[in-house]
């Protein structure tokens, strides 16, 4: 089994002072606390409790909160520098940060009221509670405005019903983000953005899906049952809903970038230090231009991915607009991860293809990335139409 060394990030230029001592702690730790785990997390499909409780207490679960409400007070560009440390060790530990940073605590700190922050936003934060994030439905995916999910009226409340699907977290999470409609007439306009509480009655964990890959992030149902919740669980207005969900989505797909960023560089690495010490013909396969031509591209394209993730994370750090921004780097980042893992079996050759390297967990862990959160289909039609109106 190789043991790869970590490589130098000279993009790391981009970041400040701060931002770089906060990446390199994180590699440390991801190093030293991740990295013996991670094998046994994808085997074993066990949720890393301890792992995300030490995250916690890090400040890596509440990086963007500001610390009002006890979150770190850091922006786009640390969050996603760190992440990709994270995801170099293990996918499944960086995509159970990444939602709750990105897709639980953001909603609530950039839509919520002070009484919803102190509630809420300060235990997700800090790792207290984990949140989740329900829009995607059995029926509805890319298609917000084809959710079945209603909230109705009564008295001062709302009442839920329907299922969510695909939820990461889902499993472990005590506080959800639920989208549902509100007025059916309206289409995505008319729907409604609720936090909901795991211990609301009618609120149940249905299947747990059996994944290809980040097995140690559970990815379930959520089943809404008559679920009771008062006026002050609205987040934002009554018809804000889709506006939460894209707004959200946006900011989130930086988090995805970061994390496929990190699994193309551990593919990466693995292939190179595999690559030196295997020989053929008498010498490194290192040395031979077929391999070459893999690496050189594997690296191209990972650097790439890097630097327009960061792109998107200083605009997002600058209060400007990086929606085209943060889809761009989200659909490059996801489609290089799964080329880089799939040259970095090929490299490997039969070695690759067994669970003796971690390159295959790679490969399984990159696919996802060019699907959740957007998949690459609808992040082209959003760099698309964003081209459109700029330059149209």
């Amino acid at each position: 089994m190789s043991n790869p060394k970590r490589a130098v990030l000279w993009s790391d230029a981009f970041l400040d002072e701060e931002q770089r001592s906060l990446a390199e702690s994180a590699r440390d730790f991801a190093r030293r606390e991740i990295a013996p785990a991670a094998a046994r997390i994808d085997e074993t499909h066990e949720f890393p409790r301890e792992i995300v409780r030490q995250m916690g207490q890090m400040g890596y679960l509440g990086m963007m909160v500001d610390p009002e409400w006890n979150g770190s007070g850091l922006g786009a560009m640390a969050y996603s520098a760190v992440l990709e440390e994270i995801a170099v060790e293990c996918a499944s530990t960086a995509v159970i940060m990444s939602v709750n940073n990105s897709l639980a605590c953001h909603p609530i700190q950039a839509f919520g009221n002070d009484e919803q922050k102190e509630r809420w936003l300060k235990p997700l934060a800090t790792g207290e509670k984990l949140g989740c994030y329900c829009l995607s439905e059995p029926g509805s995916g890319s298609d917000a405005a084809a959710m079945k999910t209603r909230a109705v009226r009564r008295g001062n409340g709302w009442v839920l019903n329907g299922v969510k699907n695909f939820i990461t977290s889902g499993n472990e999470a005590e506080v959800a983000v639920v989208f549902a409609i509100v007025d059916p007439s309206k289409g995505h306009r008319g729907i409604g953005a609720f936090v909901v509480e795991r211990e609301r009655p009618g609120y149940s964990v249905g299947k747990l899906e059996k994944k290809l890959g980040i097995n140690g992030s559970s990815t379930a149902q959520i089943v809404l049952e008559n679920v009771e919740v008062p006026g002050e669980n609205l987040l934002g207005g009554e018809f804000d809903g889709f506006k939460v969900a894209m707004n959200t989505l946006d900011g989130g797909r930086i988090g995805i970038a970061g994390q496929a960023v990190g699994i193309a560089r551990a593919a990466l690495e693995e292939a190179t230090a595999y690559s030196l010490v295997r020989e053929a013909f008498g010498r490194p396969i290192a040395e031979l231009g077929a391999i070459q031509v893999h690496l050189a591209d594997m690296a191209t394209k990972t650097d790439a991915a890097r630097l327009l993730m960061r792109q998107a994370a200083a605009l997002k750090d600058a209060g400007a607009p990086f929606s085209r921004q943060a889809a761009q780097a989200k659909l490059f980042a996801a489609e290089t991860c799964m080329e880089v893992a799939t040259r970095g079996i090929q490299v490997l050759g039969g070695y690759g293809y067994t669970k003796d390297y971690a390159m295959e967990r790679h490969f399984r862990d990159a696919k996802i990335t060019e699907i959740y959160e957007g998949t690459s289909e609808i992040q082209r039609i959003v760099i698309a139409r964003a081209v459109a109106k700029e330059l149209g």
